[in-house]
């Protein structure tokens, strides 16, 4: 075992894969700078650097997903994929149904997503749920270094298109590129332990689809995903000080869903709380309760979530976006 950040354990599997798969090839703007060690290493047919156009060379990925190779692509921001959605919802998400399973495309595009740094909500959605709504599309988007590697490396053995998304508050690199730009006046709430982690010396795929229960409690369930996972816990510690036993699930992957871990998590409670960075209309945190319904499951209910287009200013962006308080304050009115 070892201990990595969460940049760094995403790259340590991806280079794992590159050197077992020559199929695999990562694109996407400014690799080289990005990827540099994966440069130096693997050359540059098959790290690439791409145009600024988005709708391009996810195109051009899907293309060559489908031709045999199995691209990673890379994306700054989650908010970029409308410009190139045509390629996913019309392409990638459908040519393996239309063709009657003779044509495949087994892409992964790598995406950061999120906000809590002052980009305002251009560049920090989270988008999770509009990604899942789309049938065909597998979406991940882990909380730990550990299940980083771990789901890069499983996302890399399906074959189709799997949306695989990273929150920039727990990546070191994205925040850095992204986050801080020159900025000396800005600071970020970030996770310890989704930031770093210790790490398996060998990748092995995380299974996708599968919920890991982070937090056991009797009283009420917080089920999240990426951040939203740590500010859950951070609630649960503060909640446990007061008599309320809280349990977190992370459900780690939001497309497909693990079902049964959610329903016999909250069947043991008799309540749901879903922490949710996404908005929260038509959004994962309404698909959960309606999974537990769907189940015959007794429970109540309440959620915390992004509700309108994030602001540009801090005092307002920490507002909106999930925080802890925001969490214990639900918890409380529904444990009462």
């Amino acid at each position: 075992m070892r201990s990595l950040s969460f940049s760094q354990a995403i790259d340590d599997a991806l280079a794992q894969a590159m050197a077992a798969d020559p199929r695999i090839v990562v694109l996407g703007e400014d690799i080289p700078l990005l990827r540099r060690e994966l440069l130096v290493r693997f050359g540059p047919q098959r790290v690439r650097a791409t145009p600024i156009s988005e709708s391009a060379f996810v195109g051009a990925a899907v293309a060559a997903a489908m031709g045999g190779l199995r691209p990673v692509v890379e994306v700054y921001m989650a908010d970029f994929l409308g410009v190139c959605l045509d390629a996913l919802l019309n392409h990638a998400a459908k040519v393996e149904t239309f063709s009657g399973a003779q044509w495949t495309a087994p892409v992964v595009l790598r995406v950061a997503c999120g906000g809590g740094y002052g980009d305002a909500g251009q560049h920090e959605q989270a988008l999770w749920g509009w990604l899942a709504h789309i049938p065909g599309l597998t979406v991940v988007a882990p909380s730990t270094p550990a299940d980083a590697g771990g789901l890069l490396l499983a996302a890399l053995q399906q074959d189709g298109p799997v949306i695989y998304l990273e929150h920039k508050l727990l990546s070191e690199s994205w925040l850095d590129f992204l986050g801080s730009g020159g900025r000396r006046t800005v600071t970020f709430d970030v996770p310890a332990a989704g930031a770093k982690g210790t790490v398996p010396s060998t990748w092995r795929p995380v299974p996708i689809g599968r919920a890991a229960t982070v937090r056991k409690g009797g009283d009420v369930t917080l089920v999240s995903v990426g951040v939203g996972v740590h500010r859950a816990l951070e609630a649960a510690e503060v909640l446990a000080a007061e008599g309320v036993r809280a349990g977190v699930l992370d459900l780690r992957t939001v497309s497909p869903l693990d079902r049964a871990a959610v329903c016999d998590a909250v069947a043991q409670t008799g309540r749901l709380l879903v922490v949710d960075e996404d908005y929260e209309g038509f959004g994962l945190s309404g698909e959960l309760a309606a999974v537990v319904l769907e189940a015959g499951v007794s429970f109540q209910y309440a959620r915390v979530c992004t509700r309108t287009t994030i602001p540009y200013a801090r005092h307002l962006e920490e507002q909106v976006l999930p925080s802890s308080d925001r969490i214990c304050a639900a918890a409380r009115q529904l444990c009462s």
